[in-house]
């Protein structure tokens, strides 16, 4: 299993853009046949910073993830592109 967090800033007048962007991006993640999980959040008291909670059955449906025509789309071509900071954390199971 993969997870990790990606946190993203963003600039006040992209929050409404993003976070279309980012629903449209989390319903069709969700639909791959790797994708464990996929949940957005935005920060309580910080809504300019989003976080997204993903999980991959592998490495491979993460590979494959990053593929997609919806993840070129929406992350390479609108998110990243908006984005102020980027961060990633590599989560490690306990159980």
């Amino acid at each position: 299993m993969v997870s990790f967090i990606v946190r993203f800033k963003f600039a006040p007048e992209d929050r409404a853009e993003v976070a279309q962007m980012t629903r449209l991006l989390a319903a069709a993640s969700r639909n791959e046949p790797g994708c464990m999980s996929y949940i957005p959040h935005q920060i309580e008291g910080d809504p300019d910073t989003v976080l997204i909670y993903e999980q991959y059955r592998d490495e491979q449906a993460l590979a494959e993830h990053r593929e997609t025509e919806h993840f070129k789309k929406y992350a390479v071509g609108g998110i990243f592109q908006r984005m102020r900071e980027r961060s990633l954390e590599n989560l490690v199971a306990l159980v």
